[in-house]
């Protein structure tokens, strides 16, 4: 489900139920409007917005944590592809070829993660991106140093490698980020249960009607938020494809 579906799906939930309880207070009896009856009311609501402003502030905070670490994380593997194959033409030409392989599994990587709106990093696990990268690996091991400098960056370079291979693991694994089904929908139902308690104790007027729309469009925005960070591949705020790009510019000069 995609981000703007969610929050479209809050958004009518939250404002329904507003408009409900505007509703129920036409035609509740006097006495339950008084003062004295919506005191409870308004207490309730206001631990209901203490309990659903503390879990936004967490989810937001959460979902941009995750975001970063996975945009450095992004900058870092570029950073380390560019010492492998400057390491490798350290070594000389006879390792050629592997950084020949080296940009062309990397080039394939980066397209297919962004691939499809986010959907190359369900393909990531293909055999044939497990191949690509075991073969540049098996080049690596196949090299013949002659030296004790060449046996040096061999070790360097197989070291970056095995980090690489780690670092692609940590970032595709499936099913980060995203809020779970069932803690989103009890978060709608304590927002919805608040949007009425606001509704039974307000006047039905134009005032009210906008400041529940508002207050209902602000919720929904910041479930989309939560939503779009939380897949860092494909929405609106995606990881910047810049560094990848700028790392396959300097492989293999």
């Amino acid at each position: 489900m995609s981000s703007l579906v969610v929050a479209l799906i809050v958004f009518v939930c939250v404002f329904a139920s507003g408009m409900l309880g505007l509703g129920l207070r036409s035609f509740l009896p006097a006495h339950h409007l008084s003062e004295d009856s919506t005191v409870i009311v308004k207490l309730g609501a206001g631990l209901m917005a203490t309990l659903a402003a503390l879990v936004l502030g967490l989810l937001i905070a959460s979902a941009k944590v995750s975001f970063d670490r996975l945009n450095d994380e992004f900058m870092q593997t570029a950073a380390t592809v560019i010492m492998v194959d400057r390491t490798l033409a350290d070594y000389g030409p006879e390792a050629k070829e592997a950084r020949e392989l080296l940009r062309r599994t990397y080039a394939s990587s980066v397209e297919l993660f962004y691939s499809g709106g986010g959907a190359g990093k369900a393909e990531a696990d293909v055999p044939d991106s497990l191949v690509r990268v075991e073969q540049f690996q098996q080049k690596l091991r196949e090299l013949a140093p002659r030296n004790d400098m060449q046996r040096m960056l061999q070790s360097d370079t197989l070291a970056r490698s095995h980090d690489l291979a780690q670092t692609r693991w940590i970032l595709f694994r499936p099913g980060q980020g995203a809020i779970p089904t069932p803690f989103l929908a009890v978060l709608v139902l304590w927002l919805g249960i608040l949007f009425a308690g606001f509704g039974l104790v307000s006047a039905n007027n134009p005032t009210a009607i906008a400041t529940l729309f508002v207050c209902a469009l602000s919720v929904s925005g910041a479930l989309f938020l939560i939503e779009d960070i939380a897949h860092p591949l494909e929405g609106l705020m995606q990881i910047s494809r810049a560094p990848a790009q700028i790392a396959l510019s300097h492989l293999g000069q």
